[in-house]
């Protein structure tokens, strides 16, 4: 009798514990982090909730944290929610599924003048955690403001490579900051290692200023040994990982050196890099002026 009442229980408790794992999976899964998906959905959701003058429905967190143009603030004081009339046909999306970041270049209007925007948006548990925007909305706002360079997302950002082309998410990062070396530096990029395809560009606002096809100056065509000594009295830019899309091999960093004059504003890019099969193929930047004490736009 004891073996089989030992039988029994041990039978009842595999079945005790089945069940206990079973509830545990599936409050896992109700917990899962938000896919590829539901971070593109959620930079969505708050385009169309600028648009629609209405923020109350957003999935926010208690705990939600908000900048706009590097000013903290209430989600509810954000300018954009009452300025934005429409959307046009730009938007770059950069989806961190690992950390839970969902990034876009954008471009919005304000009464039918174009406004572009960059979001960041941080997702924990389908709640949005963080928000940060910046809008450049002039040449005067952002050096370059090139609105006819920006109809549409470019075929060389959005390829979709194949999985024995992307690099880790290590190498894409290493590749990424070769660029803010170079800039330091302010040699070329070739003198850094900077892993340049040759054919290779880089928009800023929406202007070609690197690659085959740039006038901008003198030797601007190849990326790897176009002139930096402008950047010289610049010293080293401060640089932050914002997001890297493995998927995509897109590596997002804001960067944020150039005060023109002691006590002046600074220049803060936000610089996508299209990373495959070892090189670098594309950069696509919106940047603006912020002043100096907003370099790091109060996130770390």
């Amino acid at each position: 009798m004891g073996s089989i009442s030992m039988k029994h229980w041990t039978i009842a408790g595999l079945i005790a514990a089945c069940c206990l794992w079973s509830s545990s999976a599936r409050a896992g899964q109700s917990a899962v982090t938000c896919d590829r998906e539901c971070l593109r959905g959620k930079v969505t959701q708050l385009l169309y909730a600028f648009v629609k003058h209405d923020v109350k429905s957003l999935p926010v967190a208690d705990t939600l944290r908000v900048t706009e143009d590097a000013v903290e603030k209430p989600l509810a004081k954000v300018g954009l929610i009452s300025t934005v009339t429409r959307l046009r046909g730009f938007r770059q999306d950069i989806i961190d599924e690992r950390a839970g970041v969902a990034g876009a270049d954008v471009v919005v209007e304000e009464t039918g003048a174009p406004v572009l925007l960059v979001v960041r948006l941080k997702v924990v548990a389908d709640r949005i955690t963080e928000i940060e925007l910046v809008a450049t909305r002039s040449r005067a706002e952002g050096l370059i403001f090139n609105i006819d360079g920006l109809s549409a997302p470019s075929a060389a950002m959005n390829y979709a490579p194949r999985p024995s082309q992307l690099p880790t998410r290590d190498e894409a990062i290493k590749a990424a900051l070769k660029y803010p070396e170079g800039l330091s530096a302010a040699k070329t990029f070739a003198a850094v290692g900077a892993p340049f395809a040759p054919d290779a560009y880089r928009y800023e606002n929406g202007q070609v200023m690197a690659g085959p096809e740039c006038k901008f100056a003198p030797g601007c065509q190849n990326i790897s040994t176009q002139s930096l000594a402008i950047f010289e009295r610049l010293g080293e830019p401060q640089t932050r990982v914002v997001a890297v899309d493995e998927r995509m091999g897109i590596v997002w960093l804001r960067m944020a050196w150039g005060a023109r004059e002691r006590g002046g504003d600074q220049l803060t890019v936000w610089e996508s890099f299209k990373v495959y099969d070892g090189q670098i193929h594309a950069v696509e930047a919106f940047m603006r002026i912020l002043p100096l004490e907003k370099r790091n736009g109060g996130w770390q």
